[in-house]
């Protein structure tokens, strides 16, 4: 009976084991193109000189991140403050963040 009860328990773990119908999760790797990131780097240095009330040439995109669901972009104005765009997953607009 204790092999019966053995024999079934590693069948159970053996049977939930498997992922044969479980798809693989596969990390977000999806870049904007060069046209579409250059869209976002002039609407944010618009956005960032009327909020710091200075011309958008003078306004320096430093830096440029992509996260699972987002992009941002970090810059400093003339006067060195620092903010940041923040953009959703299709390049939309979605805030300006000073910090």
């Amino acid at each position: 009976m204790m092999k019966w009860i053995a024999s079934a328990l590693v069948l159970l773990v053996a049977g939930c084991s498997t992922s044969a119908d479980i798809p693989a999760q596969q990390a977000q790797k999806a870049r904007p193109d060069a046209v579409h990131s250059l869209d976002m780097e002039t609407l944010c240095r618009e956005n960032a000189a009327h909020r710091y009330n200075t011309v958008a040439e003078k306004i320096a995109v430093t830096r440029f991140e992509q996260f699972q669901g987002s992009f941002e972009m970090r810059g400093t104005t003339p006067r060195h403050e620092a903010f940041v765009c923040a953009f959703d997953a299709e390049g939309q607009f979605l805030h300006l963040s000073m910090r």
